[in-house]
């Protein structure tokens, strides 16, 4: 009888979390404010001038919010030694034409392989690599905080979700970063932390951010964690495509739980409008790319994200938009989002 008794309240306890996160709809009457991630490595890498590829965006394509990621291998390639040109300019040119930016800052920010540390400080033993982490915060903090373009710093992406090719996971780091960027921005800009979208319910990016940052990916390329590997044998190279299950009120959901428990805002700094496969991009063939984003997706993946409730997105592939229109005469994505920036 007991366990009959504990078999139905689980039950009915499954249905009612069922019910709450898989039915229903998420208002949708509010204004969406429509952006794009931006990559000077995933630029250079799909073959692109990314100087050109970047001004495209902005006045081409229209874009008037943009986050924009530092990479720690770029400023610091030599110990001690930072240059901060290409940086530089990125923000100037956004400062020129009226463009709000959230900046990402850490040891791991967007783009493969995540983690971007530079080479001379690979071998680095944790603490020390987390004492040059804290002093590259500072120099960018310090000679950007006066920028009337940044409105919100990004610290660390996803730095709860164990993806890319990191040596170490810390939270306690973490908090540190948060109080260090607080304590040296003039302007006390928010604090976004992301985490993702489909693996997560953002309890620990809203107790440390000021605002949370999800991801929202439909369709991509599954394999096992490499945290996992070790744990499933051989299945541990078995992959498969994958279209995610979630509905459009699951993120609404969780937003709400984020507003009423720590009443901070959630916004998507990462809506999938690129191919996830089984390469990185660069290496990956056409005919395996459009496998997981074509325009028919993308129109998908932009009515789903109109169906969350949230109202700021930031949309991930504007590099390879533009590579699909220069490289391969295929515009058709890149005028669709010019659809979303130019309303």
């Amino acid at each position: 009888m007991k366990f009959k008794t504990m078999l139905v309240i689980f039950l009915v306890l499954a249905a009612v979390v069922f019910s709450y996160f898989f039915l229903g709809q998420a208002p949708q009457n509010q204004p969406i404010t429509w952006g794009v991630v931006f990559s000077q490595t995933q630029a250079t890498s799909l073959g692109l001038d990314w100087q050109k590829t970047y001004l495209a965006l902005l006045d081409d394509l229209g874009v008037k919010n943009i986050k924009l990621a530092t990479y720690w291998d770029l400023i610091e390639e030599k110990e001690g030694e930072y240059n901060f040109q290409d940086l530089d300019w990125q923000i100037q040119q956004a400062k020129n034409k009226g463009i709000k930016i959230i900046l990402s800052i850490g040891m791991k920010t967007p783009r493969w392989p995540e983690c971007h540390l530079p080479q001379w400080a690979v071998d680095l033993g944790k603490e020390k690599q987390q004492e040059e982490i804290s002093v590259l915060l500072e120099k960018i903090v310090l000679r950007y905080q006066d920028s009337t373009s940044i409105i919100m710093w990004q610290v660390e992406n996803e730095p709860f979700f164990p993806f890319g090719e990191c040596p170490w996971v810390d939270k306690n780091f973490l908090k540190k970063e948060i109080a260090l960027v607080k304590s040296l921005d003039n302007q006390k800009r928010p604090i976004v932390i992301s985490d993702s979208g489909e693996g997560s319910f953002w309890i620990n990016a809203a107790r440390m951010g000021d605002v949370v940052g999800t991801t929202m990916y439909k369709k991509v390329w599954f394999t096992v964690p490499n945290f996992l590997k070790k744990y499933v044998g051989p299945l541990g190279n078995f992959g498969f495509y994958l279209d995610y299950p979630f509905p459009a009120v699951f993120y609404w959901r969780k937003a709400e739980i984020v507003k009423k428990l720590f009443n901070k805002e959630v916004i998507c700094v990462e809506l999938q409008a690129e191919p996830w496969g089984k390469l990185v991009l660069a290496l990956s063939p056409v005919s395996e790319q459009i496998k997981t984003m074509n325009l028919e997706q993308f129109q998908k993946n932009i009515t789903f994200a109109k169906k969350t409730g949230l109202n700021k997105f930031y949309l991930w592939g504007g590099e390879w938009w533009y590579w699909l229109k220069e490289k391969q005469n295929d515009p058709a994505i890149w005028n669709e989002a010019a659809k979303l920036f130019k309303n």
